[in-house]
């Protein structure tokens, strides 16, 4: 009776190729596997994967670097201070000469000598910075307010608003814009509120006397 289906050989030869078939494929499917997780590597290394597409850590990169290179910078007021006491020209600029007059300052007083003006280097110049809006000076004595009361009566007649004609003196103690700011003010005196003029003028007594007020200084003495 003939069979339905015809008898398989199994002959060395047939079993040797299928064999050999079957060790081709296993290695192709082995070849296929190695090289994506090779170019999932990659890509990973390159920047890819879920941070790459993520905005909260791209704007996280991104805001680092401006964090780091943030620096604080002093006022042109503090810069016209400092070159004042260095006596370099007073500009508000703070270029390669005012810098290396400050190395030469802070190498003389034992300061790190990197002519970045930093809170020593201020202090031991004597120099107030911008942020400090009200002196540090105590509150003056009885006697040294009754002077610069009648320093301010016969600068200004006492009003803190008070400009000379030709605008160079200004406030209550008509100061100079550049005394002003050397002694921490920013601004017009004029227009700071009659506290901070009357704590900044006792401030610039007691550092210099009546100098700055030479006429008004001088009367207010003898009336004494």
């Amino acid at each position: 009776m003939p069979q339905p289906y015809p008898a398989v050989s199994s002959s060395p030869a047939l079993v040797r190729r299928a064999r050999r078939t079957l060790v081709l494929a296993g290695a192709g499917l082995a070849l296929s596997a190695a090289t994506a997780s090779a170019q999932a590597q990659g890509g990973a290394s390159a920047g890819g994967g879920a941070e790459a597409g993520d905005p909260a850590v791209a704007a996280s990169r991104a805001a680092a670097p401006a964090r780091k290179a943030s620096t604080g910078k002093p006022t042109r007021a503090t810069v016209r201070s400092v070159q004042r006491k260095l006596r370099v020209r007073a500009d508000g600029v703070y270029g390669a000469k005012t810098r290396a007059a400050v190395r030469r300052y802070q190498r003389r007083h034992g300061l790190k000598a990197d002519g970045r003006l930093s809170p020593k280097t201020l202090d031991a110049l004597g120099v107030v910075g911008r942020a400090a809006r009200a002196p540090a000076a105590p509150a003056p004595s009885a006697d040294a307010s009754v002077l610069l009361a009648a320093i301010a009566q016969c600068e200004s007649g006492g009003d803190p608003t008070a400009v000379s004609a030709d605008g160079k003196y200004r406030g209550k103690y008509q100061f100079l814009i550049s005394t002003w700011e050397a002694i921490g003010g920013a601004g017009d005196p004029a227009a700071a509120p009659e506290p901070e003029q009357d704590q900044r003028a006792a401030a610039l007594l007691a550092a210099e006397g009546t100098k700055p007020w030479p006429v008004c200084g001088r009367q207010a003495l003898s009336a004494r």
